[in-house]
C-alpha cells in the first residue's frame, strides 16, 4: 500500500476541490481517501495522517479520529484563477464577500488587500447577518447558494485551496524526496508570475504581491527571477537580494542592467526562447541559469542555482549515507566477463536495473550474487538513494527482525531509547538487498511479504504502519522450489520476490574468463610495485578444475599461493595441501604428458646422448638455447611430476637423472608418430 492521506472537509465541494488539488500535487506517490461531513464519515480512524480542510471541522469528527492519528489543519488561500473577474470590477464598488463562516470571510478580506487588491471596499457576510440592500455585487469562495438573492453580480473564485505551507508538511510528514518540493516551488512560481500578470493589467505595482506568495518563493533554495514583457523585473527573491546585494523594492520594477553587471546573462535572460540552461559565474561562483518563457503571459522567468552549494550538499549526503555504510560500492564495470554467458548476464541484470519490481538473484556461493545487486542499485534511478545489505543467514531471528524492521522504545529489554528504525525504513526511496533469502524463518517470511504487498512496516513493538518506498532485491543458493515442496519456503513470497529473475552463472560455466579473473586477483593482491605472475601451465590446469567455491574459491587460492611463494612465479608447489590438482587433470595416462613435461623428456634424453651431466641447471639452459626456456622452479616441478609418473628417477648428489624405460618407449612412440607424419 502506498503512503495514505485522509481528507475530512465540510462539504462535498470542498471534499472534490480539495482531492483534486492533492491529487494533481502528489500524483501516485500518496493515496487520497475523502470524506465530507454532509456525507457519511468512516466509523474511525486511527494511525493515519488526517487533514482538515479547516479548524471547524475538527469538533464535528473528534469522535472518528483516534489519538494514534497525526492530525494536520490546512491553512486555506484564494484560488487565483477567477481572481480577474474580481480584478474587472469598477473601482471604489462595495462589495459583498460571503461565505458560510464569518471569520472565514474576515480571513478570505485580509488576504485579498494583502495582494493590493483594494481598489473596493468589502463588506463580510454569512447567514444570520442583516442583509445590506445597496451593495449589488458579491464574491465567494463556491458558496453561491449562501448569496442574497437581490444581489445581479455574482462573482465564483471557487473553493478556497489548501495553501503551499500545508502541502509542505504534507511532504514533510512522508519524507517525501526532495524534487518534489523543487517541482512545488516551480509550480507556485508559476502561479505568481500568472498573478502578477493579472495585477498588472489592473495596474496594481508588482511590489504589493502577496507577502504569503513571496516567502514561498524566499523559501525556495535558487534564486528565483521573473521579468515581464517591457523588460521590468516583477519577481526577485531572496536568494537574488543575497547574490546581487540588491533589494527586492529596489528591484522590481527596474530592468536587468540595474540588477546585473554581465552582459552575457542579461543577453540570455532576454532572450524569448522556450527554454534554456547556461553556466554564469557570479560574483566568484559558478552558477547554473535556467530560463524558460511563459509565452501566454509574454514573462521570462529564471532560476539561478548555486553548483557549488549544489555539489556540497550531494557530498554530505552522501557522506552521511557511506558512514552508514548504505551506499552501493560496485558498477557493472567491477564484474569481470568477457564469455558469452557473462555478457548475457550483465546484459539481462542492466535491462532489469531500469525497473522497479523485485529481482531474486539465484546463483551458488562465491558467483558474485551482492556484486550485482550493487551493479543494478547503481544502474536504476535510485542511484543517488540509500543502499543496504542485509545477510539473513548471519543473525539470528529475533536480531534479524529489529534490524529489518525496527523498534519502539521499550519494545524490548535493552531496547535503545526511543527505538530505532530498521533499515527498511533507513533505505526508503532506496534499495534493499536481502542476501540468502532461503534461511529465513516462516516467521520473518509472513512479515516481509506484508512488506512487499503493502510496502509498509510497523517497528516491534509499535501500532503505526509506517510507509516506505523501497526497492528490494534478494538472492540464494537454494533451490526454493523443492523448499516450498516440503513447507519451508512460502509460495506466495516466492512469487513476490520473483517477479524478475537474474540467474549468475558458475565459474566452471565460464572458463574462458579464468585468466582474466587470475590477471585481475594477483594485481589486488600485490603489496609491492611488483605483480605476481602464475606460471604458464597452470592457466589450463585452473580452467579445468571444478571451483565448488566458484569465484571465491579462486581468489583465496591464489592469496594463498602469494603468501607462501615468497615473491617468486606461482607454481604447482604453492598450491594449498588441500587443493587436488589430479582432480584439475584428471588421472593422467602415460601419452597425456604435458607439452611442457614431454619438452624436459627431450632435453634430458639429447644431454644423455651427449655425455652431459643431467643436472636441473644443465636442462633450464638446454631449454633456454632450444626455444622454451623454462625456469628453475618449473623445472623441478615437472621433473618432480615426471618421477610421480615413472619416467625418470632422481639420483642423489651427483647420481643426476635418468631416464625409465617407460620414458625411452614414450620417446620412441612419439619419435614414431612424427615420423609418421612427415611422410
Amino acid at each position: 500500500m502506498k503512503r495514505e492521506l485522509v481528507l475530512l472537509a465540510g462539504t462535498t465541494e470542498t471534499k472534490r476541490t480539495l482531492t483534486n488539488q492533492l491529487q494533481s500535487i502528489f500524483g501516485e506517490l500518496v493515496r487520497i481517501k475523502s470524506y465530507a461531513t454532509e456525507e457519511s464519515l468512516p466509523v474511525s480512524l486511527s494511525n493515519q495522517l488526517v487533514v482538515y480542510s479547516s479548524y471547524l471541522i475538527k469538533e464535528e469528527v473528534k469522535n472518528v479520529v483516534q489519538q494514534s492519528c497525526k492530525v494536520i489543519i490546512a491553512n486555506r488561500t484564494i484560488n487565483y484563477e477567477f481572481i480577474d473577474q474580481l480584478l474587472s470590477v469598477a473601482e471604489g464598488t462595495d462589495v459583498l464577500y460571503v461565505n458560510d463562516f464569518l471569520e472565514t470571510a474576515h480571513d478570505s478580506i485580509r488576504t485579498l488587500k494583502a495582494l493590493g487588491i483594494n481598489h473596493v471596499t468589502y463588506t463580510p457576510y454569512h447567514p444570520g447577518d442583516p442583509i445590506p440592500s445597496h451593495i449589488n455585487v458579491a464574491i465567494t469562495p463556491g458558496e453561491l447558494a449562501l448569496v442574497p438573492s437581490h444581489i445581479d453580480q455574482k462573482i465564483n473564485l471557487g473553493v478556497r485551496l489548501i495553501d503551499i505551507h500545508t502541502i509542505f508538511k504534507i511532504v514533510d510528514y512522508f519524507e517525501l524526496p526532495d524534487s518534489i518540493s523543487t517541482e512545488l516551488a516551480d509550480r507556485y512560481t508559476k502561479e505568481i508570475i500568472d498573478l502578477t500578470k493579472k495585477l498588472s493589467n489592473a495596474s496594481q505595482k508588482a511590489s504589493t504581491l502577496n507577502r504569503y506568495l513571496m516567502r514561498v518563493v524566499d523559501g525556495v533554495n535558487d534564486g528565483i527571477l521573473a521579468v515581464n514583457s517591457v523588460g521590468h523585473i516583477t519577481v526577485f527573491n531572496e536568494i537574488l537580494e543575497r547574490l546581487t546585494g540588491l533589494s527586492h523594492e529596489f528591484a522590481v520594477g527596474k530592468t536587468l542592467n540595474a540588477a546585473f553587471k554581465n552582459v552575457e546573462l542579461i543577453r540570455f535572460l532576454t532572450k524569448k526562447d522556450i527554454e534554456a540552461k547556461e553556466y554564469f559565474t557570479i560574483k566568484h561562483s559558478p552558477y547554473m541559469v535556467h530560463r524558460f518563457y511563459i509565452k501566454s503571459e509574454k514573462t521570462v522567468v529564471a532560476t539561478f542555482k548555486n553548483i557549488d552549494e549544489t555539489l556540497d550538499m550531494e557530498k554530505a549526503r552522501r557522506s552521511d549515507l557511506q558512514k552508514k555504510g548504505y551506499v552501493s560500492k560496485y558498477t557493472f564495470d567491477h564484474i569481470l566477463g568477457k564469455s558469452k554467458v557473462m555478457k548475457e548476464t550483465k546484459k539481462i541484470a542492466f535491462q532489469l536495473a531500469k525497473t522497479e519490481a523485485p529481482i531474486l538473484i539465484y546463483g551458488e556461493n562465491g558467483t558474485g550474487k551482492e556484486l550485482f545487486a550493487h551493479a543494478i542499485h547503481q544502474a536504476s534511478s535510485r542511484i543517488n538513494s540509500p543502499f543496504v545489505a542485509i545477510n539473513c543467514s548471519a543473525l539470528s531471528e529475533d536480531l534479524l527482525e529489529s534490524e529489518l524492521f525496527g523498534y519502539e522504545e521499550g519494545a524490548f529489554t535493552g531496547a535503545k531509547k526511543g527505538g530505532k528504525k530498521g533499515v527498511f525504513e533507513q533505505s526508503d526511496g532506496g534499495t534493499i538487498f536481502l542476501d540468502e533469502i532461503g534461511d529465513i524463518s516462516i516467521k520473518l517470511q509472513a512479515r516481509l511479504l506484508r512488506v512487499l504487498q503493502e510496502m509498509e512496516i510497523r517497528r516491534i513493538g509499535g501500532d503505526k504502519n509506517i510507509p516506505i518506498n523501497v526497492r528490494v532485491l534478494v538472492a540464494t543458493n537454494k533451490n526454493l522450489v523443492k523448499m516450498i515442496e516440503v513447507g519451508e519456503f512460502r509460495e506466495d513470497l516466492y512469487h513476490r520476490i520473483k517477479v524478475l529473475y537474474l540467474k549468475v552463472p558458475p565459474l566452471r560455466e565460464r572458463i574462458e574468463d579464468i585468466p582474466l579473473l587470475i590477471s585481475a586477483f594477483l594485481e589486488q593482491l600485490s603489496s609491492t610495485d611488483s605483480v605476481p605472475t602464475l606460471e604458464t601451465y597452470l592457466y589450463p590446469l585452473f580452467q579445468k578444475h571444478q571451483w565448488k567455491g566458484n569465484i571465491r574459491e579462486l581468489k583465496n587460492v591464489l592469496q594463498y599461493m602469494v603468501a607462501v611463494s615468497g615473491g617468486v612465479p606461482l607454481t604447482e608447489e604453492h598450491l594449498p595441501t588441500d587443493f587436488q590438482i589430479e582432480k584439475c587433470i584428471g588421472k593422467k595416462q602415460d601419452d597425456q604428458l604435458t607439452s611442457a613435461m614431454q619438452f624436459v623428456l627431450s632435453s634430458i634424453l639429447e644431454l644423455h646422448h651427449e655425455g652431459t651431466g643431467i643436472s636441473r641447471k644443465k636442462i633450464v639452459e638446454w631449454t633456454k638455447e632450444n626455444g622454451e626456456a623454462l625456469s628453475e622452479q618449473q623445472v623441478r616441478t615437472i621433473m618432480r611430476k615426471l618421477a610421480e609418473l615413472g619416467f625418470i628417477v632422481i639420483q642423489r648428489g651427483r647420481g643426476g637423472t635418468e631416464l625409465t624405460t617407460k620414458a625411452l618407449d614414450y620417446m620412441k612412440i612419439k619419435e614414431e608418430d612424427t615420423l609418421h607424419l612427415k611422410v
